[in-house]
């Protein structure tokens, strides 16, 4: 369990320190060129979930990230023997929930930040919490496709 307990505090420690420093040194609205025509650093804040999705409603998307956090943990961590790849995908997903969680709590709203275009296309603006939660749901994904390989491939012999 140390993966996960290590995966999970760098993730989280990284977010919050990326977002105060944003925080210190920019305004909301304000957006540094980084790759012209690609990709800025753009502060805003994010009153809703995923592509803005139930925005305004932060107290619901405080219960539910409480909640899931706890499934997590009662369901798929506690009293299990994860192997290194398990520990890695839940500590990402757990410090990316941890993450917006905590700008929840403090700010009303998730902190977002980076800002890409893709072919004309201004993609909604995220943060580190954001594509550690996207990777670990692909690498629970892949574990569960592999896993689901492994008891076919057992069964057949």
């Amino acid at each position: 369990m140390k993966k996960l307990f290590g995966t999970t505090l760098i993730t989280l420690v990284l977010d919050q320190l990326i977002k105060i420093g944003l925080l210190f040194f920019m305004s909301y609205g304000e957006s540094i060129t980084v790759i012209n025509g690609f990709f800025n650093i753009t502060l805003i804040g994010n009153t809703g979930a995923a592509f803005s999705i139930l925005s305004s409603n932060t107290v619901l998307l405080i219960l539910i990230s409480i909640v899931v956090l706890n499934v997590l943990y009662f369901f798929f961590i506690k009293e299990k023997k994860l192997d290194n790849f398990e520990q890695i995908s839940y500590g990402l997903l757990i410090g990316g929930i941890m993450g917006n969680l905590i700008d929840r709590v403090l700010h009303m709203q998730v902190i977002d930040y980076l800002d890409f275009t893709f072919f004309g296309y201004n993609f909604p603006v995220f943060n580190l919490a954001d594509i550690a939660i996207v990777v670990s749901m692909i690498l629970i994904a892949i574990q569960i496709i592999k896993g689901d390989k492994n008891e076919v491939s057992s069964k057949s012999k």
